[in-house]
Order: structure tokens, then sequence, then C-alpha cells
């Protein structure tokens, strides 16, 4: 699917936002692409990355309620995968849900590693009931983290990590 998005002839701006708002790649994999591949400044690659990563912040978070319920009332697979990602996301995400509150959610979205991202977290905000504007807020926030670390691992900075990208 990446690679379908970076062979577009589309601008490079455009297209890290668009990596960006993939579940598996989130900004994880859009700030490498960003700068390795795009040749973008480390500003823009951060900036366009990040904004793409917060948008399924908005749609899940307010929307995930109601995409939930009106798929799986219409079809079994739908109401399977919903099952499966709530019960999976509430058994990663309740401890430290327990012990944090509301800061687990920015830690937990703010650790660059896979199924810890943005489309996670805010499955999480739904499920532990936390308030919308401040689950996008908290999930933000995270995504915003999750990118400083992911550039500064990009650029060496954090080079002990590198193994994480």
């Amino acid at each position: 699917m990446i690679d379908w998005i970076i062979n577009l002839q589309l601008p490079p701006e455009l297209l890290t936002f668009l990596i960006a708002l993939l579940p598996i790649s989130e900004l994880r994999g859009a700030i490498p692409i960003g700068l390795g591949v795009f040749n973008m400044s480390v500003v823009s690659a951060f900036l366009f990355a990040w904004l793409g990563s917060i948008v399924p912040a908005f749609i899940l978070v307010f929307g995930l309620g109601f995409i939930s319920v009106t798929l799986s009332k219409y079809s079994k697979l739908f109401k399977r995968f919903f099952d499966w990602w709530f019960e999976r996301t509430h058994k990663r995400f309740w401890q430290h849900h327990q012990n944090l509150g509301s800061l687990a959610l920015v830690i937990f979205v703010a650790i660059p590693l896979p199924v810890t991202g943005v489309w996670t977290g805010s499955v999480a905000a739904f499920l532990f009931g936390v308030k919308k504007p401040k689950a996008v807020l908290l999930i933000s926030l995270g995504s915003l983290i999750a990118g400083v670390v992911v550039t500064l691992i990009y650029l060496g900075v954090l080079s002990f990590f590198k193994f994480l990208i």
C-alpha cells in the first residue's frame, strides 16, 4: 500500500500526509519516507506526517461508536472485526489506564512501536470513555511526542533506538 502511495504523482507533502493516515505506518513510517525518499525538510516531513496522523483521531474518537454499531448491525464480518479490535485494545490498555489515567493515553500513543499509535489510542479512548475533545488533545500530544522521537531517531540523535524505525 505504501509503495502504491509513494508512486502516485502527487506532491511529497500530500504523499507524506497520506502515508501518516494509514493505521500501520502512521507517522512512524511517514517521517522517514518524507525525509529519506522525498528529501523533504525536517520541518515539512514532521508537520505533514503529524497532521496526517491526527486526522484518524478525530474520525475515530467522534465516529467510532456510530461506525462500529452501524457496520456490525449489517455485517457479521465487521461485528467480528470490531469485537476482536475492541477486546484486544481493552486487554492491552486496561492496566495502563488503571495506573496512569489519561496520561496513559499520551504515553501509549507516544511510544513509537507498532500497535501503540493514534489508531489504537483512539479505540482505547473510545472504550474507556475519555471525553472526546480531551481524547483528541491527548492523542495529538502523544503523536507529537512520537513524531519528535521518530525524527530524532531518523536523524541519528537517538541512535541507540535506531532499530525502532
